[in-house]
């Protein structure tokens, strides 16, 4: 071996969340630079993509020491790690410079492609597809059976916000996302109208840039309620609604289809007065309106005290601080 001149490995990785062949100038200029290209997985996903750019790859799986002899005489050598990485490989580098016996090449690690932002959600969309497939549980769920779950997940992110709690709250809102996902994957299976999550992304981005005239159009708005009244008379131009109540879900909890209702007549400069009678419900719906008047989310401040109510409870029973 020339330990004047022990040559160059180059360690080209590449991200499998971007379309094989989209590799980075300087990793395409290294491939084809390079005395030696080698990769230990035949069927590494960039093999075509280079045999079509005349690089030649040979397949195989050198050693530490196979490698650093291949290097000899200030050859470059190139290898395209697996999926796996190679940690072997790898350890065995480092294990021979750690030596001090062996004159190494220079090593360089090149990124061939990063992945932009989002790029995980690539993953999760193949996570969630196995599943559906492999899981005896998962393939036979439907949109009606996993509603409640997205229910219990919406109000444990709520839960985590309200008790600023990072680690919770970036866990719930993976769990939310999980919904999301799963739902429209189960929707792909729709004979009639199937859609998948492309679809839903491409949907919500359209109604986005619609709704958002003042950032992605000509239209201008200094101050959070211009933003507000763009999305609202956007909103409504989309929607063609009769009445103000269209589209407010009753199935939600009680203060929060109260302060909605309350907030949508305001808005609309309705003098709509609040029905009477005996019970206890018109006097929470009274209570909801006047929250909302004042800015004030009535369920959140119902769950406030709730709160305080549950630690007087516990330190009742000699469970404070436990």
């Amino acid at each position: 071996m020339n330990a004047e001149n022990p040559g160059r490995i180059v360690l080209l990785t590449a991200s499998h969340r971007v379309a094989p062949g989209l590799l980075s100038w300087p990793a395409w200029q290294a491939l084809h630079g390079a005395d030696r290209v080698l990769c230990p997985d035949p069927d590494h996903p960039q093999l075509p993509y280079l045999k079509e750019a005349g690089v030649a790859v040979e397949v195989l799986r050198p050693t530490a020491a196979e490698l650093v002899d291949a290097c000899a005489g200030g050859r470059t050598v190139l290898v395209l790690p697996s999926g796996e990485g190679d940690q072997a490989l790898t350890d065995g580098l480092a294990r021979l410079a750690g030596s001090g016996r062996v004159a190494m090449p220079d090593l360089e690690l090149l990124p061939g492609s990063y992945d932009l932002p989002g790029a995980r959600l690539l993953d999760l969309v193949q996570v969630m597809d196995r599943i559906r497939r492999a899981c005896p549980w998962s393939s036979r769920q439907t949109h009606q059976g996993l509603a409640k779950y997205a229910v219990e997940e919406a109000h444990e992110l709520v839960e985590a916000i309200e008790d600023e709690d990072r680690e919770a709250l970036r866990e719930e809102l993976g769990d939310v996302l999980l919904q999301v996902v799963f739902h429209a994957r189960i929707a792909e299976e729709d004979t009639e109208e199937p859609f998948s999550v492309d679809d839903v992304a491409a949907t919500i981005v359209a109604k986005l840039i619609h709704r958002h005239p003042h950032v992605f159009g000509d239209a201008t708005a200094e101050t959070p309620e211009d933003v507000k009244e763009h999305w609202l008379r956007t909103k409504a131009a989309e929607k063609r609604r009769d009445s103000v109540t269209d589209g407010i879900p009753l199935g939600q909890p009680g203060l929060a289809l109260a302060a909605k209702l309350a907030g949508r007549v305001r808005t609309a400069g309705l003098d709509v007065p609040l029905p009477t009678g005996e019970g206890i419900g018109y006097e929470l719906l009274a209570l909801a309106v006047r929250a909302e008047a004042a800015g004030v989310d009535p369920e959140a401040a119902l769950r406030a005290a709730g709160r305080l109510y549950r630690d007087a409870i516990r330190a009742a029973e000699g469970l404070d601080g436990a």
